[in-house]
């Protein structure tokens, strides 16, 4: 079990390498996951909050997802 883990990380740093709005992706995920459990608490002005910062990780990651893949198609268009 160990070793398998061993043997994806360098596969999840390479990813992450690769695609820079990975993190921010998911850290967008991880703060909509919050607001599921301040709603389910009952505090929806937390989670109201909680929401604005997710949506701007959320536009952070598309952004550098956009940019990375437009730098990547042009450098794949010269070295054709």
């Amino acid at each position: 079990m160990l070793l398998e883990s061993n043997s994806r990380l360098p596969r999840i740093k390479r990813y992450l390498k690769d695609s820079p709005g990975a993190l921010f992706i998911l850290g967008f995920q991880l703060l909509l996951l919050i607001c599921v459990g301040l709603l389910i608490q009952g505090n929806s002005v937390m989670a109201s909050e909680v929401a604005v910062y997710a949506y701007y990780l959320l536009l952070a990651g598309v952004v550098l997802q956009l940019t990375s893949s437009v730098r990547s198609r042009k450098e794949e268009a010269e070295q054709k």
